[in-house]
């Protein structure tokens, strides 16, 4: 017997372990008359094998019940059992889908659905392109993504599923080459000095530099409390890449954006394992490396001249954001965090 909470699935076994219990005849006895294995009846009784007609014709001869009987009663659980399994695996999901930031998917355009739970469970399963919600989990595997956020939690994982599933149907958009790993290296100068452009400007050139490495970026809304700067992953003979602006600094979405690349090139996304602390540590040294040298770093510290002036002139020799200058200042604690915080000198970006 298998049931919900609003449906019951009773098998035809139920029914035949009556008849037996009547006649006081044993499964070993009956499985004889009705010419089966005991084990068959064991599992015929138990409703784990398919009542078919050719045994409710053997129904009808050894226990005197038609088999249109059986046979009905088959179809009657078959019917209820696809409900009751629905309607488990949609509570199952329901379970999932409240840890889903739903109110964000849907105010971004991500999903639409009605005021009915199955609708919302529908639109969710449709977005992830998958038969049930509870196989994210089950298979992890599904979506191998390795990604850069400032802290963990369970809710930010709900998130990250949900904002990398979108990166993922916005990168089948953007038409790529070939992946070509040894182009992307002889790129990054470029796309370094592309920081020093407007969104509107470096937008479509990045994406156009970077298609031609074999890499698709889409830009997405930041997803309240995923803590999510970017994510990197394979999909299918492309690579993605998706960026967002949490805290809005244009500085942190250049920083965040070289150290996705870090992963693509230390082949990282290939790894079913994830990254570990290491190799974040390693993408975070050379997002710092190839923005600006230590070595050019370290000479403009000694100097101890942090003035807006000198932070300009630096960024310019270095032919990058002058906020990539000062977000680096204040991490490494030359400066404080409130220190050239205005837009002129540290912009910010905001993706819609």
């Amino acid at each position: 017997m298998r049931q919900s909470n609003t449906t019951i699935a009773i098998p035809p076994g139920e029914t035949i372990k009556e008849q037996l219990e009547d006649r006081e005849m044993s499964q070993k006895e009956f499985a004889a008359r009705m010419e089966l294995s005991e084990k068959h009846v064991s599992k015929l009784i138990n409703g784990e094998v398919q009542l078919t007609p050719p045994v409710a014709e053997k129904l009808e001869m050894v226990l005197g019940v038609p088999a249109d009987f059986w046979n009905s009663l088959e179809a009657i659980y078959r019917e209820k059992l696809a409900k009751v399994e629905a309607e488990n695996e949609m509570d199952e999901d329901m379970a999932i889908a409240k840890n889903l930031p739903i109110r964000e998917m849907k105010s971004n355009k991500w999903i639409d659905f009605s005021s009915e739970k199955s609708s919302l469970v529908k639109a969710l399963r449709q977005f992830f392109e998958i038969a049930r919600l509870t196989l994210l989990f089950e298979k992890p595997e599904l979506a191998p993504i390795v990604y850069r956020r400032q802290s963990v939690s369970e809710k930010a994982g709900y998130a990250l599923l949900a904002w990398a599933q979108q990166a993922k149907r916005e990168a089948r958009k953007v038409e790529t080459k070939r992946i070509n790993l040894d182009l992307l290296r002889e790129r990054l100068p470029e796309i370094k000095k592309l920081s020093i452009l407007q969104p509107e400007d470096f937008c479509p050139k990045l994406t156009e530099m970077l298609a031609a490495c074999g890499i698709a970026i889409v830009f997405l809304p930041h997803i309240k409390g995923s803590f999510l700067h970017g994510a990197a992953f394979r999909d299918g003979k492309k690579i993605v890449v998706g960026m967002t602006v949490r805290g809005k600094y244009a500085d942190t979405f250049w920083f965040s954006l070289f150290h996705e690349l870090a992963h693509i090139l230390h082949d990282d996304i290939n790894k079913p394992e994830g990254v570990s602390e290491q190799e974040e540590r390693d993408a975070d040294a050379f997002a710092r490396q190839t923005l600006i040298p230590d070595d050019d770093f370290a000479a403009f510290v000694l100097k101890k001249d942090f003035s807006r002036k000198a932070v300009m002139a630096f960024a310019e020799k270095q032919q990058v954001l002058s906020g990539v200058v000062i977000g680096r200042l204040q991490v490494e604690k030359h400066i404080s965090f409130s220190a050239h915080n205005s837009k002129d000198i540290r912009p910010k970006y905001e993706i819609a």
